[in-house]
């Protein structure tokens, strides 16, 4: 039983020093998962004097109205002899065996955090240990009380404030409540039932203990509630006599204390037969026991949740990376192989193995076809404009069959409209492979990032160069199968005793554009399927293939201080992996000896 309950301590000091018990941890805490005794009660409930009790020293601070104002961690560890002494966390270093001293330090370890003159409380809370042969493994936190009014110098807000820090504590399902009422008033108006009602409603998680039991009325006792007839629990209610304030004045110390306690319950009539499982030499034993068959109960989760988070902080170091090397070799291998991984992540994102790849796509299939069909042909191919076109091509010499120049300058004017959507597309697919970034060092993505941004930009204007060599292509030279059909369709549908200078007129002219407007469907079409072979070989298939070529053969020529400056690894980077460093650690730790415990059972 000891060895499990120092085992709990251990790791709750270990998440205590690494910050591993606090909401704005992403992943579960090991420290919630661990059971806890929680200590709750009213002002002026006796609270103080049980915990003293159990502990067997004189160590907690004294006085009117709140006097607890943050709450109190205490590990209680036994060892087999030699002399008491308390640690606090916050003084790792510093032994305390003057309990004396122990109780100044938590007044002002309290005053540090809320300050001196003020009576403000905090959720912060102050961790203590104590060691003495004298004492059962146990851990307690000791909560500020409950009170109903504010007093001059707080806040209208404290007595909400206290109940919602002890709640914050209660509400946990691996919390037993430790609910301390005085027997000198009605058990109907105990804050601590109260609230432990609200959170416990079966009563699982509590225990009763009954304070101020030999300050009840004559002719009164307290019998019905400590056999639970009054107000049952799951556990049976504990009474406790603690010291009064005049043995307190009196300096009456802890040993002759619980000897008088053992003696009340045992000579007093009503709470003789009780006497076995009074007083709080009993209660520190039952709750060690408790605490030790709870925990038990929770090894199979508490394996559960530490591999399980385990396998996420080694998921999350692998994301961050290896720490930066210190030689010139490990530095640019390091980068190499940033560069790389960047390199990969690149290439999956364009082979759909991330997101990206497909945007590209949706250039070729939606927006560089939609930029097509908003070229205004019809306009370009207007009557009057077509009219202007041949007779300027014909000069002083109409022609004579069928317009040839005219046609070629009416094509040639018409492709040159699609250089824009073609170059438009260039450029956006451009724009989708800029997108990626490499976050991890600072100074490196800025320099990857314009390494890769050069190479797009060399491989955008080879694919420009490319696409619209496509264009011109088109434009240079028409393909004469489709005009040699002409004269056949012009005889089928016109006239041949028509003079030449009736081939000016509306009909024949508008025969002209249609025939042109064809001829630049059909085009367009033949485009629209090889300006994306184009872009995919000049611009998405060298990225693929040579994104940081030139970067690799820069960075071979970089001295060792020049290396160091690309992998200046942001602070938060390297904080938050040495975090996630420790924290693994503590829960490989935890892991291994809660193994151990497990297979001794």
């Amino acid at each position: 039983m000891e060895n499990l309950i120092s085992l709990v301590n251990k790791i709750q000091r270990a998440c205590t020093a690494l910050g591993d018990h606090g909401e704005e941890s992403a992943l579960p805490t090991l420290w919630d998962a661990l059971p806890s005794i929680a200590v709750v009660g009213g002002q002026s409930s006796g609270k103080s004097s049980v915990l003293e009790s159990v502990v067997g020293k004189d160590f907690l601070p004294r006085g009117s109205g709140i006097v607890t104002r943050r709450p109190l961690v205490l590990q209680l560890h036994r060892i087999d002899e030699g002399r008491e002494y308390a640690e606090f966390m916050h003084l790792p270093r510093k032994r305390f065996t003057d309990f004396a001293a122990v109780r100044k330090e938590i007044s002002d370890e309290t005053d540090r955090e809320t300050g001196r003159s003020t009576k403000q409380i905090s959720s912060v809370p102050i961790h203590l240990s104590i060691y003495s042969p004298n004492v059962v493994n146990l851990t307690l936190i000791d909560l500020p009380g409950l009170t109903k009014v504010a007093v001059e110098g707080q806040p209208e807000s404290i007595v909400q404030d206290i109940e919602n820090m002890v709640r914050s504590f209660i509400e946990k399902p691996n919390c037993i409540i430790l609910a301390i009422s005085p027997a000198n008033q009605d058990l109907a108006t105990s804050d601590a039932i109260k609230i432990s009602r609200e959170v416990d409603p079966k009563g699982e998680r509590t225990f009763g203990v009954l304070t101020k039991i030999d300050l009840m009325d004559k002719g009164t006792n307290a019998v019905d509630i400590l056999e639970g007839k009054s107000y049952k629990l799951q556990f049976p209610w504990i009474g406790v006599v603690n010291r009064s304030q005049a043995d307190i004045n009196k300096s009456v110390d802890m040993i002759a204390a619980r000897r008088r306690e053992r003696e009340y319950f045992s000579n007093t009539t009503e709470y003789r037969h009780l006497a076995h499982r009074m007083g709080s030499e009993h209660l520190g034993k039952m709750l060690s026991k408790h605490l030790e068959t709870v925990i038990k109960s929770r090894i199979p989760s508490l394996q559960s949740l530490i591999s399980k988070t385990i396998a996420e902080l080694e998921a999350e170091l692998s994301r961050l990376g290896r720490p930066v090397a210190t030689d010139a070799g490990g530095k640019l291998y390091m980068i190499m192989e940033i560069c790389r991984t960047f390199d990969q992540i690149f290439k999956e994102h364009l082979d759909g193995v991330r997101p990206g790849g497909d945007k590209i796509y949706g250039v070729f299939d939606n927006q560089f076809p939609a930029a097509l069909k908003r070229l205004q042909f019809d306009k370009h191919l207007s009557m009057d404009n077509v009219r202007k076109i041949i007779t300027e091509a014909d000069g002083y010499q109409p022609h004579l069959i069928a317009p040839e120049q005219g046609y070629r300058r009416l094509v040639e004017s018409s492709l040159i409209c699609i250089r824009g959507p073609a170059e438009a597309a260039v450029d956006a697919v451009h724009g989708i492979l800029k997108e990626l970034e490499l976050k991890q060092y600072p100074t490196l993505r800025v320099e990857v990032g314009n390494a890769a941004v050069e190479s797009l930009d060399r491989m955008r204007e080879e694919s420009k160069k490319a696409t619209l060599q496509l264009v011109d292509m088109e434009c240079g030279y028409l393909t004469v199968e489709f005009f040699r059909k002409l004269p056949q369709d012009i005889e089928k549908g016109g006239n041949p005793t028509h003079s030449i200078f009736d081939r000016y007129n509306d009909s024949y002219l508008r025969r002209v554009g249609s025939v042109v407007l064809s001829y630049v469907t059909m085009v367009c079409g033949s485009l629209r399927n090889s300006i994306p072979k184009s872009i995919v070989y000049c611009q998405v298939r060298e990225a693929k293939r040579s994104l940081l070529d030139y970067f690799f053969a820069d960075l071979g020529k970089k001295e060792t201080k020049q290396l160091s400056s690309l992998l200046d690894e942001h602070p938060a980077v390297m904080q938050r992996r040495t975090s996630l460093a420790k924290r693994l650690e503590l829960y490989r730790s935890a892991q291994a000896e809660i193994d151990a415990v497990a297979w001794s059972k």
